[in-house]
């Protein structure tokens, strides 16, 4: 199996969702964040360039990447490419104890796994519609068609 690595395609996915911000900023649940959603050692006053913003951003993408490849599925691109966004969003923990790595792992369908992605849709216990945003556009990348979508209560909702 060959490694996989995120393509342009899922970093401008990512980037889209995470806006780029070169002065910290505190996230919607309180963390000191900067460039495109970098956490690791940010302090509140720090500022960074466009080009350290996607020097993180790349080096923040090296352990999604790394616990996708350990799997030993060969994904097709657009999957590994949803993966690897919801993994950067959510945390590598956060993928290493769900049951979408479970389904994952057990060979289930593709749209039972992304009925699992889509779950993940809270910050700090309160649903959020820019996640599910987010998340419906993963769903939907992994898939490789729109499946999944928002109603006009912003509940999300399967084709």
């Amino acid at each position: 199996m060959k490694l996989m690595t995120i393509s342009e395609e899922g970093i401008e996915l990512i980037k889209a969702f995470e806006g780029c911000k070169l002065f910290a900023y505190r996230d919607s649940v309180g963390v000191a964040t900067i460039g495109y959603g970098h956490t690791k050692g940010v302090k509140m006053g720090q500022a960074i360039t466009q080009q350290q913003a996607e020097q993180y951003l790349r080096a923040d993408l090296q352990p999604c990447e790394k616990i996708l490849n350990a799997c030993g599925i060969n994904f097709r691109q657009e999957q590994f490419d949803a993966l690897c966004s919801w993994v950067f969003n959510l945390g590598v923990s956060n993928f290493r104890n769900s049951t979408m790595l479970k389904y994952i792992m057990a060979g289930k369908e593709d749209t039972d796994i992304t009925d699992q992605l889509v779950k993940w849709h809270n910050a700090g216990g309160v649903p959020m519609n820019g996640l599910k945003r987010r998340r419906i556009a993963e769903a939907n990348l992994f898939l490789g068609k729109e499946v999944y979508y928002l109603d006009k209560n912003d509940n999300i909702c399967k084709r």
